[in-house]
């Protein structure tokens, strides 16, 4: 019998240093149900069932996130390294893509094909994750029946 039983990913969240460029992304840009806590105003989160929770979790080697981003297996200088990765899906990629680059964003990887059938746009956030907007499809529910 295992000493520890892992159920499932019940959080994960970026370490912020410049809070506002992060609120204004996952806030304002992503629109992600976050809000302040009660009695400490910058721990901003969401409640329990306002979002969805991880389909998948996965370590995933530096030298592969950059041959996806950048189609070598060196992390480019000029670039922070990510120390973590995180995928949002959303419904249009497309629209997503452009709202990102509306606002500034500098997008590593912009609304490919990957030839497992999903659709990804790639940027850093402001505190280095590397941050994915996807659409999966074998991960809604109405595509598994």
């Amino acid at each position: 019998m295992p000493l520890i039983t892992v159920l499932f990913v019940a959080g994960f969240g970026p370490i912020t240093k410049i809070d506002q460029e992060s609120k204004s992304l996952y806030l304002d840009t992503l629109q992600l149900p976050i809000k302040a806590m009660q009695g400490n105003e910058s721990y901003m989160s969401t409640e329990d069932g306002e979002l969805d929770g991880v389909k998948h979790f996965a370590l995933w080697p530096l030298a592969q996130a950059a041959e996806s981003c950048f189609g070598v297996k060196e992390w480019p200088a000029e670039f922070s390294i990510p120390q973590s990765w995180i995928e949002f899906e959303v419904e249009n990629i497309a629209e997503a893509s452009a709202e990102l680059l509306s606002r500034g964003y500098q997008l590593l990887v912009n609304n490919r094909l990957e030839p497992w059938g999903q659709s990804v746009t790639r940027f850093l956030s402001p505190e280095g994750i590397l941050t994915g907007l996807t659409v999966t499809p074998w991960l809604h529910s109405s595509n598994k029946e």
